[in-house]
């Protein structure tokens, strides 16, 4: 039980890990975090990151996504929302538009189960990778 109450106490490194990633909306892997972090406390190490990153998602304070590359992304925003990506350079950004309950509710209908939310990615080219074609 005690390990678990240290694993969700929010430490200084997973404290400055979480505001880094709400800082940004580049959706950005945990090397670009490491980097960051290490600004302002050079000590920490790549695998205090992927620990601290790995216990934020546990506890519902970050997603992580996962395109089926060799690393995963990070976002600070986990309210439900859908994300764009580039085939292109892989850049993710988010998609503002008003969530659709009404998929939720055709999915639901069509397994045998409990659909509990829906996750929704575009993908195509983003502007700057259309600029330069």
């Amino acid at each position: 039980m005690e390990s678990v109450q240290k694993a969700r106490r929010m430490t200084r490194q997973r404290r400055k890990i979480l505001e880094v990633l709400r800082g940004t909306d580049t959706h950005p892997t945990a090397d670009w975090i490491f980097e960051q972090v290490r600004r302002v406390m050079p000590k920490i190490s790549l695998g205090t990151v992927y620990r601290n990153l790995r216990v934020l998602k546990e506890s519902g304070e970050i997603l992580e996504l996962n395109y089926g590359s060799t690393y995963s992304r990070f976002d600070g925003n986990t309210d439900n929302h859908y994300h764009f990506v580039c085939l292109s350079c892989g850049k993710i950004g988010d998609v503002m538009l008003p969530l659709s309950d009404q998929i939720t509710r055709q999915a639901a209908g069509a397994v045998d189960g409990r659909v509990e939310f829906h996750r929704l990615e575009f993908y195509g080219t983003c502007g700057d990778c259309t600029i330069k074609q």
